[in-house]
């Protein structure tokens, strides 16, 4: 029974982790890695398509946004998450595949008037789509046998709609070990959804820790810090500009707005125009509606109960059309623009940072996490300029965050998260957080928490029976990569998986009728001869 470490590993994103129980392969998310890569990611030690499951802890691109590239790549397995993260994954991976689609056409355009190669996109909407066939949903709390090997059980850990700690008891040789996935444990008190609901007893637990060396501000009141911050720009005829995750933030941004014009905190501007400008936010919105009695806290189901939707309110406009996008910067009309990415690194939140980041009178509102080498990064931190569509824009606006609107728990959630358990795990793998971060995190768990703690590099491997490492490596950093390895990624990379499941179906084939084989062989020469070049 061994556990490999593949990504997120001292990183914030690109989630990934490789668990062998029995002849059962299981992946525990597959995400997307973005902004600064720091460490090279090891090659998972089988073929995507001898996975058996991937457990999804929730729908961010951070944790599912690699799983229609490894369906491309021959994955037929199945993928168990929540409901809510199997609805909100029907949207997200389609457009995450949109982007990846239209990327590629806009350097494909500038390659072919430059002359250089043309590159092809990480995966195609038609694998988002074919992916979604392997999906299965499941409801918390409840334990499920999926074979001799593998029970499953997902726990509410309050970070977004659907996302969960994943329980999983791995049977092996008679002998039996529990699991536990923390996912991205969410804040406290957030708008909409529960609070992390905590899990009592494991024997190992891969915990993430990306504000594990920070702690939120305390007592701040989201709405009127917000409430004051749109009165001061509106007051100064601006706009209020917020990068938004579509998924999560948005939602709560919204339910916090709802609030403010509700309660009349904002003067003189009562009916201030509010545009969500984001195909995706818009139509996740509509998933959480529909999830809302599963996920939603008990003030939320209140408001639903009176007939109040939570994220609605006079004044709000959803933008659907790239025409309508364009029209929100033609209007002067000073207004709040909510939209995607919430990094500002695609989207079309570029844009609209384009044309209000040059305006002293307008804000600009961090309201999530921003990841090393982001566009958001490099505003949160003071730039003076920013290139945005290779134009160069000063940075006059005022530059806000909102911190404890976060939602990720901080050092002491996180602290307080792995205290709920019972005895002590004998293990405690830190991932999912910067170098900086999971290392202070471990120095945390120990000192004060008298916990056996490590946080592993990206191809370290445990055994889980024998409690022991089988592996334990050192980071690779990315600017160390050979040009060879540089190129075995993306396309080139299908080519070898293709390569490989020839090879299988030549060995299954032999005893084959020789009329058949004959033909076979001439197939695959005629295709050498026009490829050998």
């Amino acid at each position: 029974m061994k556990l490999t470490f593949i990504g997120a590993d001292h990183e914030v994103t690109g989630s990934c982790h490789f668990l062998e129980a029995g002849d059962m392969k299981v992946l525990i998310d597959c995400g997307m890695e973005q902004g600064n890569i720091r460490y090279k990611n090891a090659e998972l030690p089988v073929p995507y398509r001898d996975i058996d499951y991937v457990f999804l802890t929730h729908a961010h691109i951070d944790h599912a946004g690699l799983l229609p590239w490894i369906y491309a790549r021959g994955f037929r397995g199945r993928i168990v998450a929540t409901y809510a993260t199997v609805d909100l994954c029907e949207i997200m991976l389609k457009d995450s595949a949109h982007i990846q689609e239209m990327e590629a056409e806009w350097k494909n355009r500038k390659a072919r008037r430059a002359g250089r190669e043309e590159v092809e996109p990480l995966y195609t909407t038609q694998d988002a789509e074919n992916v979604m066939e392997h999906f299965e949903g499941v409801a918390y709390g409840q334990i499920f046998k999926l074979n001799d090997n593998l029970t499953l059980r997902f726990t509410d850990v309050g970070h977004l709609l659907g996302s969960a700690s994943i329980e999983i008891w791995a049977s092996e040789a008679g002998q039996t070990r529990k699991i536990v996935f923390s996912g991205d444990i969410g804040n406290k008190n957030k708008p909409l959804i529960r609070d992390p609901q905590y899990i009592s007893q494991g024997d190992y637990v891969v915990m993430e820790s990306t504000y594990g060396n920070r702690y939120h501000k305390k007592g701040e009141n989201h709405i009127k810090r917000l409430a004051d911050i749109i009165q001061e720009t509106l007051d100064r005829q601006g706009n209020v500009v917020i990068p938004a995750f579509a998924v999560g933030r948005t939602q709560e941004l919204l339910y916090l707005i709802r609030h403010i014009k509700e309660e009349g905190l904002v003067k003189g501007h009562e009916n201030f125009p509010v545009f969500v400008d984001s195909p995706l936010a818009v139509e996740a919105t509509h998933v959480f509606k529909e999830n809302m009695m599963e996920c939603y806290d008990e003030e939320t189901k209140a408001l639903v109960s009176r007939g109040i939707n939570p994220m609605d309110f006079p004044g709000l406009t959803l933008s659907v059309t790239s025409e309508e996008s364009k029209n929100i910067n033609f209007d002067m009309t000073p207004k709040v623009i909510i939209s995607a990415a919430g990094m500002c690194d695609a989207g079309r939140i570029r844009h609209h940072l384009k044309h209000n980041l040059w305006r002293q009178e307008c804000t600009v509102v961090f309201a999530g996490y921003q990841a090393e080498g982001t566009l958001g990064r490099l505003l949160q931190d003071g730039a003076g300029t920013v290139k945005i569509f290779g134009e160069e824009i000063n940075v006059r606006a005022h530059i806000e965050t909102m911190d404890g609107i976060s939602g990720h728990a901080d050092r002491d959630g996180l602290l307080t998260w792995i205290s709920s358990f019972e005895e002590p795990p004998k293990y405690v793998f830190v991932v999912h957080g910067s170098e900086e971060s999971c290392t202070s995190f471990v120095d945390a768990l120990r000192v004060q928490r008298g916990l056996k703690a490590k946080a592993p590099f990206s191809g370290s491997q445990f055994d889980l029976l024998r409690d022991c490492w089988i592996k334990e490596t050192e980071g690779v950093p990315v600017d160390k990569e050979t040009a060879g390895r540089r190129k075995a990624t993306g396309v080139y990379t299908r080519l070898v998986d293709a390569g490989r499941q020839l090879m299988e179906v030549i060995s299954r084939n032999e005893g084959g009728a020789n009329r058949d084989l004959t033909k076979f062989t001439e197939q695959i020469l005629a295709l050498c001869e026009k490829w050998n070049r």
